[in-house]
């Protein structure tokens, strides 16, 4: 994906560069991680499979996946450094909401309000799903940018399908292997094989869901590249989380 009419670039040859459009894509991201959070994280649904009946599935699955793509556009169009700051800004808004969810539920209802047990139900999760929520999050989303980082720079450019199929393998592995553990071992109603068992499906599902959004994430990815006339490398960067610079 290198066409001639770009510029390849190491990463910090623009940092501090204002690009046209990662402020948007940045707002995608964090929107994303949030709608799934709160439309998505509390519901199970269900599909019907031929010869196998309802099968049940966390409607989050609807949405992670999403932000695992956009995850890749930032990081194959902008490079590390600013997915890392995405993924810092995402980190923090959930934190917000978490935290605000609990004061808002915490909130003492009003005598003639009978809002209060429905509010619970959505926003009242338990801490610790919470937690495993966002450091799963936190680590399978830097898994997944280092990975196609890396990849990108190891490929010269090309197979864009390979780094974004390949580092979501990786990033959504290390995402279900801290979430699913940390969330549900051992609580009330999941024995062991239910969580390995929800636990490899969701795995399974969120890879197939980016593959399927493949066509969606080159056009997506070679639309921003024409606009912004950079392709950025990270031939030289250094791969921590911990640092905003950009």
């Amino acid at each position: 994906m290198r066409g001639h009419e770009l510029k390849h670039v190491e990463a910090g040859d623009v940092a501090g560069r204002r690009f046209r459009y990662f402020d948007f894509v940045m707002a995608a991201f964090v929107t994303i991680l949030l709608l799934s959070n709160i439309l998505g994280a509390g519901k199970v649904a269900t599909v019907a499979l031929p010869g196998i009946g309802d099968w049940p599935f966390g409607a989050g699955i609807l949405f992670f996946p999403v932000a695992y793509v956009i995850g890749d556009v930032l990081t194959e169009v902008y490079g590390f450094e600013r997915a890392r700051r995405c993924i810092w800004a995402g980190f923090v808004a959930l934190l917000f909401m978490a935290f605000m969810s609990w004061v808002v539920v915490a909130l003492p209802p009003a005598a003639d309000w009978r809002g209060q047990a429905a509010y619970e139900q959505v926003f009242g999760q338990v801490p610790r799903i919470v937690f495993a929520s966002m450091i799963a999050f936190w680590a399978g989303e830097f898994a997944n940018s280092v990975v196609l980082a890396k990849m990108k720079v190891w490929t010269g450019g090309r197979h864009l399908w390979s780094r974004t199929i390949g580092s979501t393998v990786v990033g959504q592995g290390v995402d279900s292997l801290i979430f699913y553990p940390l969330a549900f071992w051992g609580a009330t109603g999941w024995t062991s094989d239910l969580v390995l068992k929800v636990m490899v499906t969701q795995w399974v599902l969120k890879v197939a869901w980016e593959v399927l959004l493949t066509p969606v994430t080159y056009a997506v990815v070679g639309w921003l590249k024409r606009r912004e006339g950079f392709d950025v490398y990270d031939d030289k960067t250094e791969f921590t989380p911990f640092g905003i610079r950009a």
